[in-house]
């Protein structure tokens, strides 16, 4: 199967503190992949960077492919661009905007990619529906509970079709039913929607469900 993320050698250090210590990772399309280790490991950082929030600290042999595209030497703008096409986010705090309802949060991915307002809310509205929130979608965080939050984040990260999701403890702040619900969901989206998913987590049940458990130990992989 084709490789959709290609990292080699990938370095990064805060000041004095080296974080990651030339992590190589291929991940497949269509794979979950799940990320394990010790709080202080590496992971967020990894996920991160593999996600481009983050940028590595370039090493002649460092190299960062995503999706056939070459990160290094992409300006921010074109890096932004690329980001919101390709890739969604899904946090362990959801980060739902309090101010908006779950319609016009998941909206606003597709409305920085220049969707029209009539289409990227129909889209938000079968994703929300696909995710049994249609009685929910003009109520506004604070009256939802935390899977329903959680989910509407899930609705937002798929709004542009991206081809990788990336999740950093997604399960991390919900109740063991709303966490299976979620981990289950994953699953059920790979199948419909094919897409790739990299997931951090401590909850060992959702990172033995993954296609393949990855350990990281003081930056690195163990392979």
């Amino acid at each position: 199967m084709q490789a959709i993320i290609s990292a080699k050698q990938i370095f990064k250090a805060y000041g004095k503190l080296n974080v990651l210590k030339g992590v190589d990772i291929t991940i497949s399309e269509s794979e979950i992949i799940s990320i394990v280790g010790a709080s202080g490991a590496g992971k967020t950082t990894l996920l991160q960077i593999l996600g481009t929030l983050d940028k590595p600290d370039y090493k002649t042999e460092t190299e960062l492919i995503i999706s056939g595209q070459t990160i290094k030497g992409l300006n921010d703008k074109a890096l932004a661009k690329f980001r919101n096409t390709n890739i969604g986010f899904i946090f362990q705090f959801h980060q739902l905007l309090p101010e908006f309802t779950a319609l016009e949060n998941v909206c606003i991915p597709a409305f920085i990619n220049n969707t029209s307002k009539s289409e990227a809310e129909k889209r938000a509205k079968e994703l929300l529906d696909y995710l049994g929130l249609k009685d929910r979608i003009h109520h506004k965080p604070n009256s939802m509970s935390g899977g329903e939050q959680q989910r509407v984040a899930v609705a937002r990260a798929l709004i542009n079709n991206p081809k990788i999701i990336f999740a950093d403890e997604p399960s991390g702040n919900l109740d063991s039913e709303s966490a299976e619900q979620l981990h289950n969901l994953f699953f059920k989206l790979r199948e419909e929607f094919r897409q790739t998913f990299v997931i951090v987590t401590h909850n060992q049940e959702l990172a033995e469900m993954a296609d393949r458990q990855l350990t990281m130990v003081d930056g690195k992989i163990l392979s």
